[in-house]
This record gives C-alpha cells, sequence and structure tokens, in this order.
C-alpha cells in the first residue's frame, strides 16, 4: 500500500528520514512517495492547497499523512479521516480541508490510542512518533476504529473568494511555487480585456507559458486550479517583487 508524505520538514535535518524508518520498521513492505517536503515552514494553508493539487491523482487506497504542525504538542487533535477512495492522518488544524470537499468522507477518528505511537518523552515530534506508525499500521489492514474515538467533523480553513464588481474582478496572490510564479485566488475569468498588480499591467491572458510575453507580466490558468501569474522563463516574484496577499485586479 502507498503512504505519501506531504510536510514542512525540509530535507537538511533528517526528520524525513526519521519518518520513513519508522513506516518501514512496521510495515517492510510499505511503498512510500514523497508528495513535498519543502512546504514552507507553519504554512497550514500552503500545504492544503499542495494536498488539493495532487492526491487524486493517486491510485485508489493511497494513506496521505500529512504533517505541517505548528500546534504540536499543544491540543489539537491528530486524526483520521476515512474516505471513499484514500485514508488522510494528520493534525486537525484545517491542512485536509481543501481537498476533502471533493471527497466523500466515511469516518473521522481522532487518534487516542497510545499503543499504536512509539514511546516517546517530548511532544515536538508527532510526524515521528504519532502520525508515522498509525500511517503503517493502516497501510498492514489495522481497522482505523481501533486508534480512537469518531468525530463528527474536522477543522475547516477556506481561501478566500475573490471580489466581482463594476466589471472587476478582484483577488490576491495566495502562494508563490518554485518557479516565482504567483497563484492567485482566482478561479475563474469569462474573459480578459487587462489586468494589473500593484500598478503593474498584466499584459495578456495565455494559454502556455512561452506564449506570455517576454519580460511581462502575464496569467494563465495553472494546474492548482487557479490563475497564476508568471513571466516566461522567468520568476515574477522576484523580476517585480511580488509578495503575497498582494491584490490582482483583473478587467473583464
Amino acid at each position: 500500500m502507498i503512504i505519501a508524505l506531504l510536510t514542512d520538514f525540509g530535507l537538511s535535518d533528517g526528520f524525513v528520514g526519521s519518518v520513513k524508518g519508522v513506516i518501514k520498521t512496521i510495515n517492510p513492505s510499505a511503498d512510500i512517495i514523497d508528495i513535498s517536503h519543502n512546504v514552507n515552514s507553519f504554512d497550514i494553508l500552503e500545504g492544503a492547497l499542495i494536498l488539493k493539487a495532487s492526491y487524486s491523482y493517486f491510485p485508489k487506497g493511497t494513506i496521505f499523512t500529512v504533517v505541517v504542525d505548528p500546534g504540536v504538542g499543544s491540543k489539537r487533535d491528530a486524526i483520521i479521516v476515512k474516505t471513499k477512495d484514500y485514508f488522510f492522518v494528520a493534525p486537525d488544524n484545517g491542512i485536509l480541508s481543501l481537498a476533502l470537499k471533493n471527497e466523500k468522507i466515511e469516518k473521522i477518528i481522532n487518534i487516542q490510542n497510545e499503543k499504536f505511537f512509539l514511546p516517546r518523552d517530548n511532544n515536538t515530534f508527532h510526524g515521528r512518533d504519532i502520525f508515522a506508525p498509525v500511517s503503517a499500521y493502516i497501510s498492514k489492514g489495522v481497522p482505523v476504529e481501533l486508534f480512537g474515538k469518531e468525530k463528527n467533523e474536522i477543522l475547516k480553513i477556506d481561501i478566500p473568494r475573490p471580489e466581482i464588481k463594476n466589471g472587476k474582478i478582484y483577488g490576491k496572490i495566495i502562494k508563490f511555487d518554485k518557479f516565482g510564479n504567483g497563484i492567485t485566488n482566482i478561479e475563474d475569468i469569462p474573459s480578459f480585456k487587462t489586468g494589473e498588480v500593484k500598478g503593474i499591467k498584466i499584459e495578456k491572458l495565455a494559454n502556455s507559458f512561452l506564449e506570455g510575453e517576454k519580460e511581462k507580466l502575464n496569467i494563465i490558468k495553472g494546474s492548482f486550479g487557479f490563475y497564476e501569474l508568471f513571466v516566461p522563463l522567468g520568476s515574477a516574484k522576484e523580476i517585480f517583487k511580488l509578495k503575497k496577499e498582494v491584490e490582482v485586479v483583473i478587467q473583464t
């Protein structure tokens, strides 16, 4: 069974290796796939966006172990969500909510049974001590009901919706990808006349990255499901000094 990992652990400190070691110790046949370990530290929304954009491309039965956990060691719940096609193991901090909008939830379990945890003398690494072993035991066929008590709902986060008035769409940048493209919260542009970001003109609504105006700011429907600002073969973030939360205005 596949266990897919998504975290903000990075790759420099050995955290990811420890998590994989725990999983393989419990279930040597587990097939571990890395979605990403470069989510910005503590950025729950970014983790939620990456999960939403990627999870549906995995085979049915995949276990998603998602750990972006600024509340580690606090009273926040650790949860398993079983849907029709997948399992999700994560802190209950909203990181699953965008992906689960598209899923039929069958059960939500508050993880409480310490029989399935690693022995520990601190509360700073639940990714290794709780989420990794629980995911491994699920991959071995342990029923989710044995991990704790059922609960009715998960914590939800939402992406603010753009405002539409007087023929204009008012959105904002919510994330940057590795290439410096600015992903906005705009999901639909029915027509495009022009646009601007902090006084910088958006030159073109393009169908491919190379179709955009060179060294200019352009916009395209991206793989996250949102429109994103880009510069062909360049970083819109660096070239135009863009930041998250900056307003994006589209004239339709």
